[in-house]
């Protein structure tokens, strides 16, 4: 997606391409005005070529353009409404449950029994509804990277069996969730054997190859069918109701198969049927819930998520830096479908803690981190941090977003991300440096009597916040150190 806004912020184009594979936009000038071309692959760059006989058609990848009077806020309003028009209905999105996955600064890809046992009381204590058990689960030692595929439960790292800590799962009171990468197959992997050779992308007649993994070609029946085996088993005996949908390789160059019209051609098909094959999942399991990941947000687009309710939005792990993602994040998918990590540490001061939460709240909370180490105090925070959010989770579903410091840049010192909502301005705010104290404008507040600024979280660590009527100011001073609030703004 891209954004295009005159210098007096007075017009402003937006665009998103709404295409899971190859793709391109470019911007220039030509003679005394400038173009935007925006669209999916190209024979040029994409070696995408398709031949259209007497009576056939074909469609494009869509490209969906807005322009507005106004600034990019406005634009971005315009093409978040847009969006809510196109995505798949689903219950996820408007309950806005809270999902714990193992993995991020939490077991890394390394679960067992004992690990998650341990884990399954605090996070039904912090307020979550789901339990993710992220990567690993389905090998018996680390060395799984080349051999995915199989998708069948490790008997080694639960000895007791996998159903049973299922069952665990849900007798807290959680959903349970797995971690899946239906696109690919480790080259060691049996399931390279069983299916078909054309099953899979192909480069001069050879398979390709992309970090010790197969491409999966989802044009082909039986790969659909393999995979609709796969999650069919562990929805109806095991019982999972969340998947997170992994994607991670890259393999740009689509499959040259015999016969067709080019290998970018048969990339473009790849994409579509997969797409349509999750459908198909969600069409026989209406309640199960799939979240794009895609390597942390590596394949984000309203193709995916006109179909996938959720989309993970980084791998980044320090919260200090993940705070600029989490302000940018409705620029490019909306609040209720952008899962931001929050992974509380017990070696962390309270605010640092806070700090991780609050990246979450004002989007989708993607909770991890060490809660079965946590202290009762630092429990209690963290528990603050999700029961405040569910208490504003039913407005942030027809929310738009506001930058009242601009939009967010890599190193700045404040940063600040407000939803407006039919109950208010949420704002969070950021400090990762620089004064203590920081004017935050809102000019759509000024003259409109009494302003009420109320701390929504963390109610327990020090916020000075004054509202200046006459100029439309918040003056918010804040601990020297790093630091984040949430705060609720009426008037």
């Amino acid at each position: 997606m891209g954004i295009l806004e005159s210098k007096a912020n007075s017009d402003t184009w937006a665009w998103q391409i709404e295409h899971n594979g190859s793709w391109r936009w470019e911007i220039g000038d030509y003679k005394d005005s400038i173009y935007v071309a925006a669209g999916g692959p190209t024979k040029a760059d994409h070696d995408w070529r398709h031949t259209l006989h007497p009576g056939d058609s074909f469609t494009t990848p869509p490209v969906s353009l807005t322009r507005v009077s106004g600034c990019f806020q406005d634009a971005i309003r315009a093409l978040n409404d847009y969006r809510r028009r196109i995505i798949r209905p689903h219950d996820d999105n408007e309950r806005l449950p809270i999902i714990f996955n193992d993995y991020m600064n939490c077991l890394m890809g390394d679960p067992d029994e004992d690990k998650i046992e341990a884990l399954l009381d605090p996070v039904s204590q912090s307020g979550a509804e789901y339990f993710v058990i992220d990567a690993g689960w389905y090998a018996d030692d680390s060395n799984w990277w080349d051999d995915v595929g199989l998708w069948e439960p490790s008997k080694r790292r639960f000895p007791s069996g996998f159903k049973t800590l299922m069952e665990k799962i849900k007798s807290k009171g959680l959903i349970p969730g797995l971690w899946l990468e239906p696109e690919v197959v480790g080259v060691r992997s049996v399931v390279g054997d069983r299916l078909p050779e054309d099953a899979f992308f192909h480069e001069n007649g050879q398979r390709i190859v992309e970090r010790g993994r197969f491409q999966l070609d989802y044009r082909h029946p039986e790969v659909r069918a393999w995979m609709t085996k796969v999650v069919d088993r562990l929805v109806l005996h095991y019982g999972a109701g969340f998947f997170k949908f992994d994607y991670n390789i890259e393999v740009i160059q689509g499959t040259d198969a015999p016969g067709s019209s080019s290998a970018g051609a048969n990339q473009l098909l790849h994409q579509r049927c997969y797409l349509d094959w999750v459908r198909s999942l969600l069409d026989k399991h209406p309640n199960l819930v799939i979240e794009n990941c895609s390597s942390g947000a590596q394949r984000m687009d309203y193709a995916m998520l006109s179909v996938h309710s959720l989309q993970s939005t980084s791998d980044q792990q320090d919260p200090v830096l993940y705070a600029a993602i989490a302000a940018a994040l409705p620029t490019c998918v909306l609040p209720e479908q952008s899962a931001s990590w929050a992974y509380p540490q017990p070696e962390w001061s309270d605010e640092l803690n806070a700090f991780t939460v609050v990246n979450s709240l004002l989007g989708r909370v993607y909770l991890s981190g060490r809660l079965d180490h946590l202290s009762p105090s630092q429990m209690e925070l963290i528990t603050e941090g999700m029961h405040a959010y569910k208490t504003i989770r039913q407005y942030l579903v027809t929310a738009h977003a506001i930058w009242p410091l601009g939009l967010p840049r890599w190193h700045d010192d404040w940063i600040s991300l407000g939803l407006e909502t039919d109950n208010g301005l949420y704002l969070s705010v950021w400090r990762r440096g620089g004064s203590c104290s920081m004017e935050i404008p809102l000019p759509r507040l000024a003259g409109c009597g009494k302003v009420q600024v109320n701390v929504l979280y963390p109610k327990r660590l020090p916020t000075q916040a004054i509202w200046n009527e006459g100029h439309g100011i918040l003056e918010l001073k804040l601990p020297e150190t790093r630091c984040a609030r949430v705060l609720h703004i009426t008037s």
